[in-house]
């Protein structure tokens, strides 16, 4: 009896997620960039099969990184930064001008691969061609799809309509945290 429950129960989590993916991609590519993709369960493994030279840089925002979590061992480098201005979502943005230089301060453009990673993978497109356009090979530069928190769930009927609720680093249960290293956070203006 256990056993026809146990089975039961795994199947409608297996046809409700298959019937989810139906109606939405899991991992769209949101846009053209000049570095390639990648899911987070292969950003994880690239990391983890070269930690010497492989990296993750959490593109968003220092607010973000620390009070909303980050993949364990993740650098943050901001492509943008929110400003004093408000407009008309809150707070404006103005990009890092110094993200290349940032890039190169840490990573090295011939030997380093580096998996780009911000909220749900809108950031990281221009990251990406940034981090290309600034000496790092296309074949080394990646946007790492569903970012940190994943995509909102498109389907009105859903309960979970709106929720990001759709793949992402944190949704696919890999290594994340709270806790803020100084050797990895941003702080060029923390002199």
């Amino acid at each position: 009896m256990k056993k026809t429950i146990v089975f039961t129960i795994a199947f409608l989590f297996l046809f409700g997620s298959l019937a989810l993916a139906l109606n939405q991609p899991v991992y769209p590519v949101k846009g053209k960039h000049k570095g390639g993709d990648v899911t987070p369960k292969q950003a994880y493994s690239m990391a983890q099969k070269d930690p010497a030279h492989t990296f993750i840089v959490d593109v968003r925002t220092r607010y973000e990184y620390q009070d909303i979590g980050h993949p364990v061992g993740a650098y943050n480098i901001p492509w943008v930064f929110y400003t004093t201005d408000v407009g008309k979502k809150g707070y404006n943005k103005t990009p890092n001008k110094n993200f290349c230089a940032d890039l190169k301060a840490r990573f090295n453009p011939k030997t380093d691969t580096l998996l780009l990673m911000c909220r749900s993978a809108v950031r990281t497109l221009g990251g990406s061609t940034a981090a290309v356009d600034c000496g790092f090979a296309k074949d080394k530069v990646f946007n790492l799809l569903g970012g940190f928190e994943g995509d909102k769930v498109g389907d009105k009927t859903s309960p979970f309509y709106g929720k990001r609720a759709i793949g992402g680093w944190r949704l696919e249960g890999l290594p994340w945290t709270y806790k803020m290293d100084p050797k990895l956070m941003y702080q060029p203006d923390l002199k």
